[in-house]
């Protein structure tokens, strides 16, 4: 039941940055579209930060952020949603999305890379080399996205991939 209400409010949410950017929506007018009430969304969600940082988190909480196909989807799935996506990006306020993005992904990197090297740690080295990596790979699908209607998802992805700190790919693309 919780998930339905958090999508719900999301799509409430994805409307109103139809119309206006984040900054200029108030909770209530996210409460009245969605209708429920400053309790309901506040039970689920810190303020509309939080909300926006959810929506991204649950659409790609099924990408393998190591396969090129699943990170291509994933791409793709943020072009069908470019309103949200674009005015996400344009945010550059208290909580913006850009930021919440990289620390997910580096999060996702870290973790990935504990499991593979069979580790529980990581060297400052490779801590270092994933937020690199991340804070790129992020900047760059901003940049794809508001800007290059051209170049497919999955040539993004293959070149992300091909840039990435050689410390990274030794762990994550390692043969066997």
């Amino acid at each position: 039941m919780a998930e339905r209400t958090k999508l719900w409010i999301a799509d409430a949410m994805k409307k109103l940055m139809v119309k206006k950017p984040i900054d200029k929506i108030r909770v209530s007018e996210i409460c009245s579209e969605a209708e429920i009430t400053r309790p309901t969304f506040y039970y689920h969600f810190k303020d509309k930060y939080d909300l926006v940082a959810w929506t991204f988190a649950h659409s790609a909480l099924n990408t393998d952020v190591l396969s090129v196909e699943s990170a291509a989807h994933g791409m793709n799935s943020m072009r069908n949603d470019f309103i949200f996506y674009k005015r996400a990006y344009e945010d550059n306020s208290q909580n913006p999305l850009w930021a919440y993005m990289v620390d997910y992904f580096a999060a996702r990197y870290t973790q990935e890379a504990k499991r593979l090297s069979g580790g529980e740690t990581l060297d400052t080295q490779t801590l270092f080399a994933i937020r690199l990596y991340c804070f790129g790979a992020v900047g760059m699908t901003r940049e794809w996205l508001l800007t290059d209607n051209i170049t497919p998802a999955v040539a993004v992805v293959e070149m992300m991939f091909a840039s990435m700190p050689a410390c990274l790919r030794d762990i994550f693309f390692q043969a066997g």
